[in-house]
C-alpha cells in the first residue's frame, strides 16, 4: 500500500453490494467519500419525497442513508434528475433492457459525474458495488469495458467484489489498493455477500426486491414507451415521470390518455398536475381524481367518464355525473358506470 493517504469516491446505492464494497475499501485504510446519485427514478426515494406511505403506514426509508448509518459515515446525496439525465432515458446510445431501462447509458452518466468529482477534488479512483454477471444488461465483461471507457474512468473504476475476476485497475497496479484483499464474487446468488456481511457483523441491509428503479418495472416501461409513441419529439418532462408512476393508465385513443388515482394520496398528487390537462371527478359521490391528456372526442369522453364512474362510490348507480374541468371551465358528462373492469381492461396501459 502507498504511504500517503489514499482517497476514493464510492457510489453507495444502499444495497448490500455497495455497502460491502465500502466496508472493504475502508478496511484497507482508504478514505472514502460516499455518494448516492438520485436520478428521479428510484422507487423508494420518489415515494419518500412525495410523502407516500407503505401498506403498514410507515414512510419508505432512504437505503443509502441507512447504509451510511451502518457504516458510520456521511453520505452525500447528489440529484441528477434534470434534463441531461432525462435525455439519457429518451435517447440511450446503447438501448434499453427488458423495459425502459437504459442501464449502460445510465451507468456511463453517473460514473462520468463521479469522475468529474474525482478529478476536481483530487481523489485517486472511483469504486462501486457491482458484481460481474449479476445484471444481464450492464454487468457483463463487455458492457463493463464500454462503461469504463465512455465514462472516462478506464483504469480508475474499481469493483472490489469482483476485482479478482477482472483486469487489475490502476489503483491496484500503483499499490493504492491491495488486490489480494479484494474478492472474486460473480453471478446472481447473494450467498457470498450475505456470508461476508455476517463475518463483518453487518446485520441490517435491504433484501432484494427486483430493483429500486421505475425504469426496470414492466408496467412503468409500457407506459413510458406508450408516451414516447404519442409525442412528436422524444422528450420527457419531470412531471411526466411522476405521472407515469401514479395511478391507473388507460389509452382512450391515439391522442388521448386517462390517468385515474388509486387512493387519497394520489388524488392530492394528481391535483398538482392539472395544468394543460382535463381534471375529472364524480359529482355527489366520493371517488378518484382523474386526468385526461390530449383532446378526446365525444366517444372518448364517454369512455373516460364511465371508467372514472366505475372506480367511485357511485359505481352501482344507474348514472353518475362526471365533471370535466380545465382552465377555469367546467362541463358535465352523465354516464352509466362500467359494471366491471373486464369491460375496459383492453384499454389499460
Amino acid at each position: 500500500m502507498a504511504d500517503r493517504k489514499v482517497r476514493a469516491i464510492g457510489l453507495l446505492s444502499g444495497g448490500l453490494d455497495s455497502l460491502l464494497a465500502h466496508a472493504l475499501m475502508r478496511a484497507q485504510g482508504i478514505e472514502v467519500r460516499a455518494i448516492n446519485f438520485y436520478t428521479g427514478f428510484c422507487i423508494l426515494e420518489t415515494q419518500r419525497r412525495l410523502g407516500r406511505k407503505r401498506p403498514d403506514g410507515s414512510t419508505p426509508r432512504n437505503d443509502a442513508l441507512q447504509a451510511g448509518a451502518t457504516l458510520e459515515t456521511e453520505v452525500e446525496l447528489v440529484d441528477l434528475s434534470g434534463p441531461d439525465y432525462l435525455r439519457v432515458v429518451t435517447h440511450p446510445k446503447y438501448g434499453y433492457g427488458a423495459n425502459a431501462n437504459p442501464c449502460i447509458d445510465c451507468r456511463i452518466f453517473m460514473f462520468s459525474k463521479a469522475r468529474e468529482i474525482m478529478e476536481q477534488e483530487g481523489y485517486d479512483f472511483v469504486f462501486t458495488g457491482e458484481v460481474l454477471g449479476q445484471r444481464p444488461k450492464s454487468q457483463r465483461r463487455d458492457p463493463m469495458r464500454v462503461i469504463d471507457r465512455d465514462s472516462g474512468l478506464e483504469g480508475r473504476l474499481l469493483r472490489p467484489l469482483s476485482a479478482k475476476l477482472l483486469e487489475p485497475t490502476l489503483p491496484e497496479k500503483e499499490g493504492l489498493v491491495d488486490r489480494e484483499r479484494l474478492l472474486d464474487i460473480s453471478g446472481r446468488s447473494r450467498k457470498p455477500q450475505m456470508e461476508l456481511a455476517r463475518q463483518l457483523g453487518i446485520t441490517e441491509y435491504p433484501q432484494p426486491a427486483g430493483g429500486c428503479c421505475f425504469l426496470t418495472d414492466e408496467t412503468f416501461g409500457r407506459r413510458f414507451h406508450d408516451l414516447m409513441r404519442r409525442k412528436a419529439e422524444r422528450r420527457l418532462e419531470q412531471e411526466e415521470v411522476i405521472l407515469l408512476a401514479t395511478g391507473r393508465h388507460f389509452a382512450l385513443g391515439p391522442n388521448a390518455k386517462l390517468v385515474v388515482s388509486r387512493n387519497e394520496t394520489e388524488n392530492l398528487l394528481l391535483l398538482q398536475y392539472t395544468e394543460g390537462r382535463y381534471a375529472l371527478e364524480a359529482k355527489g359521490v366520493n371517488g378518484p381524481i382523474a386526468l385526461v391528456e390530449g383532446e378526446p372526442d365525444e366517444r372518448q369522453r364517454e369512455l373516460a367518464s364511465r371508467i372514472v364512474g366505475r372506480y367511485g362510490k357511485g359505481k352501482d348507480l344507474e348514472r353518475v355525473a362526471i365533471e370535466w374541468r380545465r382552465g377555469g371551465e367546467s362541463t358535465e358528462v352523465a354516464v352509466e358506470p362500467y359494471r366491471s373492469e373486464a369491460e375496459f381492461e383492453k384499454l389499460r396501459i
